[in-house]
């Protein structure tokens, strides 16, 4: 009986990993002018953090640049968009390494 369940769940995994996305043009998010230029600045501060010297910054400094880091990642993570798993790949996947 294990072995029998292990061969149908490979099936799934195996059926799974070989589907192909639809296309679905009515659900692409497209970016407003302002999402473009604000993504835009966030990249422009971004490479001017990642020029600059943290060895001669203070505690505080580095702490409130680690900060502006974090809020300008949710800020992307809002205007992008992200990836989703369904409930029931969870649950495949969840049951999946229980099992085995």
């Amino acid at each position: 009986m294990k072995k029998l369940f292990a061969v149908l769940s490979l099936f799934l995994v195996v059926s799974l990993g070989f589907a192909t996305p639809s296309e679905r043009p009515h659900l692409k998010k497209e970016l407003t002018e302002e999402q473009k230029a604000e993504l835009a600045a966030i990249e422009s501060r971004i490479a001017e953090i990642q020029a600059m010297d943290f060895s001669e910054m203070s505690k505080e400094e580095k702490r409130e640049v680690r900060e502006e880091l974090k809020e300008m990642k949710q800020q992307a993570r809002k205007a992008g968009g992200g990836i989703y798993i369904s409930t029931g790949a969870i649950i495949i996947i969840l049951l999946l390494i229980i099992i085995l």
